[in-house]
């Protein structure tokens, strides 16, 4: 009973905060030891505000729900915000983590989300709506998502470059 009680607190807590979380991966993980095998699960969540605000993280742990739990908590906790312009991205950009390379197109009004599995969860978690994109190198799930966010982390807006270089932004 008291299970379910919290069960319930954790669903109004996320309907509380604004986020919308998205599972993109759940690998089995098995460590050998003198005993036998111990099987642990790692997920991988992203989660956003649909207005530029997107974070990853990955959760391990002895059964999927905990894993998934741990996971949401630890992407809540390294939000990070993304430069984005009119539904797109300002520029072209490449993300890069490990093998994973994601080169983000900026699109059209209307042209939607063209990305597959890990990318396109986590652009729809930050709020585009209308971007091309091109995984290169790795289609590892994990790898793919942490190079959409490193990417999409290295876009700057007019704005941001005017207010560095000390000048005002024209027309």
């Amino acid at each position: 009973m008291a299970e379910q009680r919290d069960n319930r607190k954790r669903m109004n807590n996320r309907e509380d905060d604004g986020l919308n979380s998205k599972l993109i991966a759940v690998n089995r993980v098995t460590k050998v030891v003198k005993g036998g095998r111990n099987m642990r699960f790692s997920a991988l969540v992203v989660v956003g505000d649909g207005a530029g605000r997107v974070g990853l993280g990955m959760g391990k742990a002895a059964e999927v729900p905990e894993a998934i739990e741990k996971a949401t908590q630890l992407a809540k906790r390294s939000m990070a915000t993304v430069a984005l312009k009119d539904g797109t991205i300002p520029h072209q950009t490449t993300g890069k983590f490990g093998r994973g390379q994601v080169l983000l197109l900026p699109a059209e009004t209307g042209t939607g989300v063209i990305a597959g599995g890990a990318v396109r969860a986590v652009l729809e978690a930050a709020g585009v709506k209308d971007i091309r994109t091109k995984s290169l190198g790795s289609n590892n799930p994990i790898n793919c998502a942490k190079a959409t966010l490193e990417g999409l982390c290295s876009l700057r807006n007019a704005d941001l470059i005017a207010k560095l270089r000390g000048v005002d932004v024209e027309g």
